[in-house]
């Protein structure tokens, strides 16, 4: 690929003026569409080392608002970037819907300089181009633009620049080790550049390759290129704002005139009963521990954790547990039991509300992907990443498209944390509709209890045909080999606390 291109193509000083500045006046203009319509932007940078990427990125923020986009400057993961998913340094630069975030070097470190240097195994580097490759679609599909370009030189003019800045005692600073190991190195950094190329340019995020040897010729193609592709994910945005209008338009006319809804059952009457029976309704909500079983085995099983997790902080294996279920499932005294006896250093428990604000205007995982547990350490959240085809589906908070892609956006993300090394429990805490109303009874009549009772939790309860159909397909779509889903039978407490229990010991046990 890299040796049919062009490297003799030259700008003269005098073209070079004459286009720069419109040039850079067309990039500032269509920042400001991005913002206006909401278009986040991620611009990578990529290259040989002296390929002029630094030069590059300092002409496009030139006229730039500053306000609008951030330059990350990617180097060796730090401490805390290494304990955790290899992409997870990059979700947390996630730019905002409207915003633009520029990568001095982007998330392929470890397809090239740690494939090179032989610092990952070639099991894991293989791996990583799924991995990059799904990561970029989850981001275009969520209406990230993604630029990515190549800063291609040949190794004469590399070794050209690098003599020159060694020269120059003003410029020496720019020369490290890694950039005379790399050139000394020059055919296999072109081998895994190929590659990467090959493997990790697709019609969703694909590469450009930017002749760079003459640097005017570089610079005038690398804004030209940033241009032509934000203009087009403006343009692409607006024609999916259209589309959805329209949908949604028609929808409207169609539900005026279906024939009207039946009315809905008076507060505290119960839930319809599902057309169809479900997933949920073949749990054995029956089952019940005993006062004295509880009290004999909740404990074994709080000490076996505790010796499991200290395990997996000398082995650095970090732990994930999800739970979802109905409210008033137990949820909150599950979570108080599992951590009990644990060392609160150790942990950390995540509570899921509505996303903020900031949340909203970036993809649905990203606050999930900032919360995860360093490596020998565990998170639990409490509701997780399943609002999308839960909540946000049944209510209508994201649209059609939105939640049907999230189930294989959700697999992805658990195959990548599986993948990892990291231990991943889901449990969904189910109960009978009879047990949530006398629950719901208790929490209005006992004092202390009363804060957990809202009209929110009536207003669920109403909806409970429309959510179980929603729990038995998130149930079938997203329990996988290494993240299956845990039905936890909850109309007894006591036996639900302690089958969670075994659950996450077994799951260690399994991976340690």
């Amino acid at each position: 690929m890299l040796d049919h291109v062009n490297l003799d193509l030259t700008l003269d000083r005098e073209s070079y003026r004459q286009r720069v500045d419109p040039l850079l006046q067309r990039l500032f203009d269509t920042q400001q569409q991005a913002r206006e319509h909401q278009v986040p932007v991620i611009i990578v940078v990529e290259g040989w080392d002296e390929s002029g990427k630094g030069r590059a990125i300092q002409l496009m923020t030139s006229r730039l608002d500053a306000r609008g986009y951030r330059v990350h400057a990617i180097g060796a993961p730090d401490e805390c970037e290494a304990g955790r998913p290899f992409l997870w340094r990059f979700w947390q630069r996630l730019p905002a819907h409207g915003s633009i975030a520029i990568f001095d070097r982007g998330w392929y470190g470890r397809v090239l300089v740690e494939r090179v240097d032989k610092l990952v195994k070639k099991r894991d580097w293989r791996n990583a181009y799924h991995a990059i490759n799904e990561f970029e679609r989850t981001l275009a599909d969520d209406g990230y633009v993604i630029i990515k370009l190549w800063l291609h030189i040949s190794k004469q003019e590399q070794r050209r620049r690098i003599r020159k800045c060694l020269k120059d005692r003003h410029l020496r600073w720019k020369i490290s080790k890694a950039d005379l190991r790399q050139h000394q190195r020059y055919e296999k950094w072109l081998k895994a550049v190929e590659d990467l190329l090959a493997e990790t340019g697709t019609t969703w995020a694909p590469w450009t390759i930017v002749e760079a040897e003459d640097l005017r010729h570089g610079e005038i193609k690398v804004l030209e290129t940033v241009i032509a592709a934000m203009e087009e994910g403006v343009r692409d945005h607006r024609a999916r704002a259209a589309e959805r209008a329209a949908a949604k338009a028609i929808a409207n006319v169609a539900g005026e005139r279906a024939a009207p809804a039946p009315a809905v059952a008076p507060p505290g009457a119960g839930p319809r009963p599902a057309a169809s029976s479900s997933i949920l309704s073949k749990v054995d909500l029956s089952l019940t521990l005993s006062r004295e079983e509880y009290a004999e085995e909740l404990p074994h099983a709080q000490v076996r954790l505790n010796e499991l997790m200290r395990t997996c902080r000398d082995e650095e294996v970090p732990v994930i547990v999800g739970y979802e279920g109905w409210d008033a499932a137990g949820k909150g005294g599950n979570i108080r039991r599992l951590i009990e006896k644990l060392d609160p250093r150790g942990f950390e428990v995540v509570s899921i509300a509505a996303p903020s604000t900031e949340e909203k205007s970036r993809h649905h995982l990203w606050r999930f992907w900032r919360a995860l547990p360093e490596a020998g350490r565990m998170t639990v959240f409490d509701r997780t990443w399943y609002g999308r085809v839960l909540v946000e589906r049944v209510e209508g908070f994201c649209a059609h498209d939105e939640w049907q892609r999230a189930y294989r956006e959700i697999n992805e993300f658990e195959a990548q944390l599986c993948d990892y090394g990291a231990v991943l429990v889901k449990f969904f805490l189910h109960i009978s509709p009879e047990e949530q109303l006398r629950r719901f009874k208790e929490r209005q009549e006992i004092a202390y209890k009363r804060w957990k009772i809202t009209d929110e939790d009536w207003r669920n309860r109403e909806k409970w045909a429309a959510y179980e159909p929603a729990v038995s397909e998130m149930l079938e779509r997203t329990s996988t080999r290494h993240a299956p889903w845990t039905v936890i039978e909850g109309n007894c407490k006591l036996y639900a606390r302690v089958k969670t229990l075994r659950t996450v010991c077994e799951a260690i046990e399994r991976r340690v």
